[in-house]
This record gives structure tokens, C-alpha cells and sequence, in this order.
């Protein structure tokens, strides 16, 4: 099994040291550096039967074994790295059955699905968890200052306290809470001694365990901040409400366990309900001897083989970027538009982590201006992709109104975009947006997703643009004259976009 193992990690080396560089740069995942050990003890407590018990081997670890190195090879040839770390864990799974068999396995699976917290949420499905917990953080801290009297204003996830303005930024999501928290409820659900309902109910309560608690925390920050001045709400005082905060998740996680553990024909006291041991000791016998291997642990060891042979030959797949011009020459003439860029805040770049972007105000004569926004990516492919803005304007206080797809009626331009009304007070907005990925107009978010992951395995390119028009609409004014004039501004801009966002 060991030699299986370090050969299973010849193949996937790369993606493995990719994973502890997260688990070292992302908060949210510092706690999964702890759960292959976690793991491996889980395992080691039952080291009694296993000893007791006969490895039969199963051939369907064979196929989940391949079903693996598949996986490997498809993530090898579109280099979209969560897919070769998933297929780590399928080989990892794979190798244990057809060692053991479905015996053992059955008795080690809980240990070894705990192994998927190790892996972080795909970027695009962690950036839109993380904007609409931060609004329903902000929404609910919101309503805790108001429990003790304080005037306070919500603008997206912008709290006002009128003397200090507190954003509930990507640090204060709840992710740190909700990631470390899940793993936790998972393994005190293992170590449950209780019917299956209880351990899943228990497991579910940590998710809003730990978006109140970060709520309740935003919400006393508020508070304090609002008697004793912002440095409440920074620097070692700010982490050290951060540390409370989650023991006081843990807490109330263990008495829903003790709650559970009461109800029932059986109540017992949780000290009795959860299996703190370490597990019993081997019992000796005069009958040791060694284990044969099992001819289908011998075959998914040498499919192992085969992927490592693979990961020397083959050659290294480098992501094609095609040659392009840069938005600083972006004409800022469009017929009778005329442009005026503007530069866009360092906070927003190192969160977008884009590649070129062009942030212009558009105006023909007297007319409303229109707002530019293009967002470059030469790569798509580890993660850093184009951000919707159904996911990102309401973190700023705007809400959509009205929202569908809109064919553009002109000859210079067939393209079919989303089509917005977003309102922020008294202020509304037309918005057009759509995403220009390699040779495509694409209005869905998820579509956006899959043609990433078909052109880098294909065409070996993830480059693509997220294309954003708005224009504000008079309070007296109608949406078909902004919509006329939207829609020439978008075929002219549509006219000169190939040269900057290659087909």
C-alpha cells in the first residue's frame, strides 16, 4: 500500500503541492492541513478489527482506480487543476478498495470522505458563496446594532455607523467560520453514537451556526465600534473576536450534539454519546500471518504505474495566449461617443486579479454617458475567471429590478445580451453585459464555465472577456430611448472589440 501510494503521488505532485500552498495562503482552508491526520487517526482506531479482518480485494476499486487516472489525464490536457485534485482522492479511494474490499471499505469510508474538506471550492462557486454571505452578514449585523439603539445604515455590504463606515469584506464572509466548522461537525457526527438522522442534522446545523455567529460577531463589532472608537474593529483585538467567536460556534455545536443525544427512546448525556477513545488495542494471536495481496490491488497498483510513466512522458501542456492588443490603445472615439478612461482602485485589482480591463465613460453630445467596463483574462483556468455582475453590483447597494436576455436589433451587431434595470436608491440604470470568451457571446454564467473547461481541453485556451455597458435612466425618462441608444453604442464598441479580445 505505501509503494502504491507514493507512486499514486508521482502523477499528482504538482496538484498536491498546489493544495498546501492554499491550505497556507487561503484562511479559509488553514485548518485542512490538519485532516489527512485526522484521517489517518480515524483509521488507526479501528485497528482492532482491521487486524481481525481478511482483505478480499474488489475489483470496482480497479475501475474507480481508472475512472481516477482518467480524470487525471482530462485535467492534464485542459491543465483546470481542481479536476486533478478531485481525481486524487477518487485514486486514493480506489486503491483502498481493491486492497480491502467492500468490507473494510464500508467501515473506513466516513474517514475517508472526510478528506474531501482538503480540497477548496471551485473559485467560481467560492466567489459567489462568499458575495452573498457577505450581504447576508451584513443584512443580519445590521439588525443586531439596531437591537441596541444605534442609527446605522446598510448600503450593499457597507455598514454606516454615520462616524465610521465598516465593510463586510471577503475576511468577514463567514467562510472562515463556515469551512473549519463543517469539518468539525463532520468528524463529531462520526464519533455520534446515534441514529443516522441525528448525525445528519447535526452535521447541517453548522452551516447556519456559523453564518449567525459571524453575524452576531459583525453585529457587535458595530456596537463597539460605535461606543469605543474603530479600532475595535482592527488589528490583534479584531482576530481575537474572530477566535471567540468560533469557540462559541463549537460550543453551541457541541449542545445541539447534547440535545440531540437526549431525544429519543434512549437519552443519554453526551460525555456517553461520542466515542473519545482512542480505539481498542490489536488482540494478540498465535495465528499471524502475512496478507496476500489481492490481484485486483496488484492491478490498480500498476494503472498507478502507467500514470506515472505518463506524468514523465508526457510533454508539458503550455496554455496557448493569442496575440492581442492592449486596452490602452482602445480607441476612445466611437462615432459620436467620445471617452474618458478612468483608473480603477487597487483593492478592486487584487481582488479581481484580472489581466486588462478598460473602465471608460462614453458621451455623445447632451446624451447620457455610458459606463464601460471590460474585464481580460488571458487564463481562466486555475481559478481567476470574469466576476457576474448579478454577484457583485448588489455587494455596492444595487438591486435588479428587471433582468432577462435582449437581442441587439442592428445590422452591425448580432449579439444577444443580458439586459438589466438595477436601482440603488433614486438612481436606475440600464445595463447591458454579456461574456466574449474565444470566438463566443455567452449570456449564462454556468455556460461560461463549461466552455472554459471544453476550449482549454480542445483548443488549449481559457483567455475571455466579460463585456459590461450601463447608462442611467432619468426619473422622467423612458427605457426605449435608453435602450436605442445602448444598443448603437454596443455595435460600434462590438466593431472594435476583436482586435482586443481575440476570437
Amino acid at each position: 500500500m505505501a509503494f502504491a501510494l507514493v507512486v499514486a503521488f508521482i502523477p499528482f505532485a504538482n496538484v498536491l503541492l498546489g493544495l498546501f500552498a492554499v491550505w497556507n495562503r487561503e484562511p479559509e482552508y488553514s485548518h485542512s492541513i490538519l485532516i489527512p491526520f485526522i484521517s489517518l487517526f480515524l483509521i488507526w482506531r479501528q485497528r482492532d478489527v482491521l487486524t481481525r479482518t481478511p482483505f478480499k480485494g474488489s475489483w470496482s476499486g480497479v475501475a474507480l482506480v481508472l475512472v481516477g487516472v482518467l480524470m487525471w489525464i482530462v485535467a492534464e490536457l485542459s491543465t483546470i487543476y481542481v479536476i486533478a485534485q478531485y481525481a486524487f482522492l477518487i485514486v486514493l479511494y480506489g486503491l483502498v478498495l481493491a486492497l480491502a474490499g467492500w468490507q473494510v471499505f464500508r467501515r473506513l469510508l466516513m474517514p475517508l470522505l472526510i478528506l474531501i474538506f482538503i480540497i477548496p471550492l471551485p473559485a467560481f462557486f467560492a466567489n459567489t458563496l462568499s458575495l452573498r454571505l457577505q450581504l447576508l452578514s451584513s443584512q443580519l449585523g445590521v439588525a443586531v446594532i439596531r437591537l441596541f439603539g444605534i442609527s446605522v445604515y446598510l448600503d450593499g455590504n457597507v455598514i454606516d455607523l454615520g462616524t465610521y463606515k465598516l465593510q463586510v469584506a471577503e475576511a468577514c464572509n463567514g467562510l472562515r467560520y463556515l469551512f473549519p466548522l463543517m469539518t468539525l461537525a463532520f468528524l463529531i457526527a462520526y464519533l455520534f453514537r446515534a441514529a443516522v438522522w441525528k448525525r445528519v442534522v447535526l452535521f447541517l446545523a453548522s452551516i447556519p451556526i456559523a453564518v449567525l455567529l459571524n453575524s452576531l460577531r459583525i453585529g457587535l463589532i458595530g456596537v463597539t465600534v460605535e461606543y469605543w472608537g474603530p479600532k475595535m474593529a482592527e488589528g490583534v483585538l479584531h482576530d481575537f473576536e474572530g477566535w471567540v467567536v468560533f469557540m462559541i460556534s463549537t460550543a453551541i455545536l457541541l449542545g445541539v450534539a447534547a440535545l440531540l443525544a437526549r431525544i429519543g427512546p434512549r437519552p443519554t448525556r453526551l460525555r456517553h454519546a461520542l466515542m473519545l477513545d482512542s480505539g481498542a488495542r490489536p488482540t494478540p494471536s498465535v495465528n499471524n500471518q502475512a496478507r496476500a495481496l489481492p490481484p485486483a490491488f496488484l492491478a490498480a497498483t500498476a494503472l498507478t504505474l502507467v500514470a506515472s510513466a505518463l506524468a514523465f512522458t508526457l510533454p508539458e501542456r503550455i496554455e496557448l495566449r493569442p496575440a492581442r492588443s492592449a486596452f490602452m490603445d482602445f480607441p476612445l472615439t466611437l462615432g459620436g461617443w467620445q471617452g474618458r478612461r478612468a483608473p480603477l482602485d487597487p483593492v478592486y485589482l487584487d481582488a479581481l486579479r484580472l489581466d486588462d480591463y478598460l473602465l471608460a465613460d462614453y458621451q455623445r453630445a447632451d446624451d447620457p454617458p455610458v459606463n464601460v467596463w471590460i474585464a481580460y483574462y488571458d487564463s481562466q483556468r486555475k481559478g481567476q475567471s470574469t466576476h457576474s455582475p448579478k454577484t457583485c453590483l448588489p455587494g455596492g447597494g444595487w438591486e435588479f429590478t428587471s433582468f432577462g436576455t435582449h437581442q441587439l436589433d442592428t445590422a452591425a451587431a448580432n449579439l444577444t445580451v443580458n439586459r438589466a434595470v438595477i436601482a440603488h436608491g433614486a438612481d436606475r440604470q440600464l445595463m447591458y453585459y454579456w461574456f466574449q470568451q474565444r470566438g463566443r457571446v455567452v449570456t449564462d454564467e454556468y455556460a461560461v464555465k463549461w466552455y472554459i473547461f471544453w476550449d482549454a481541453l480542445t483548443r488549449n485556451r481559457s483567455d475571455g472577456a466579460l463585456v459590461r455597458l450601463m447608462a442611467p435612466l432619468p426619473p422622467d425618462g423612458s427605457e426605449a430611448a435608453a435602450d436605442h441608444d445602448l444598443t448603437q453604442f454596443a455595435a460600434m464598441l462590438a466593431g472594435d472589440l476583436g482586435r482586443f479580445v481575440p476570437n
